[in-house]
């Protein structure tokens, strides 16, 4: 299985060595020269790392480290010229896992990120082995697969089963876009048709239970021309 690694910095010659280096091991790249598109990237990636610059065009490392921390606990390494002590516990205390100053060696940040995702493997079992997860909680809501309930926000959903098996499937994908065909082929078990709308009234009646408002949806939300993603 491939590991996704987000490398966000504005000086597009550092973005660029690390690239190099850490494709040398064998790691996805995704790079980024702003906070914003890497945001982009977060939601839609099913990422295993992070490396982020502090010092950003629109928006600063420790804030984007922050944005990363509400959903996710991937291993987060900061990079940057600021050697304070009150910097790095900055940095610590929103979330990273380490800290590495400018200018630094390649080498010792292959290695940083290769003992990040040992820790992360090792202490996050679902990362390294296969494991039936049966019980999604997040943001209030809670769905298991085992009693077939759906909790949000302490409201038990009286969800069909086809609306049960969007949701879950939604969660087991959390983070990235599924598109209309996938979703349609897994729950309906069917070949899905350009013409088909019955993902999109069941997404809306799905959002309907869920309290969802329909243009700013807080769970399913609708990337145009690709699919659906829940965050």
């Amino acid at each position: 299985m491939a590991t996704h690694i987000l490398v966000v910095d504005d000086e597009t010659a550092i973005a660029d060595l690390v690239e190099v280096y850490l494709k040398n091991e064998g790691f996805t790249i995704h790079k980024f020269y702003n906070a914003s598109d890497a945001l982009a990237c977060v939601r839609t990636t099913r990422l295993n790392l992070a490396v982020l610059d502090v010092m950003l065009p629109d928006m600063d490392g420790f804030t984007l480290c922050q944005r990363i921390r509400e959903d996710h606990l991937f291993p987060i390494i900061m990079l940057t010229a600021k050697v304070e002590d009150m910097d790095k516990i900055m940095g610590l205390t929103l979330g990273a896992d380490d800290y590495i100053t400018k200018p630094f060696n390649p080498l010792e940040l292959v290695a940083r990120v290769k003992t990040q995702l040992r820790r992360y493997t090792r202490y996050n079992p679902r990362e390294g082995t296969v494991q039936e997860v049966t019980e999604y909680d997040f943001r209030g809501l809670q769905i298991s697969k085992a009693t077939h309930k759906c909790v949000l926000f302490s409201e038990e959903l009286a969800l069909t089963p086809l609306e049960f098996s969007i949701l879950w499937y939604l969660c087991e994908h959390r983070g990235n876009v599924v598109s209309s065909e996938e979703l349609f082929e897994h729950v309906w078990g069917e070949a899905f048709m350009d013409s088909n709308n019955t993902v999109m009234s069941h997404i809306a009646r799905l959002r309907e239970k869920m309290h969802e408002p329909s243009r700013k949806p807080k769970f399913i939300k609708t990337v145009w021309g690709v699919g659906y993603t829940i965050e």
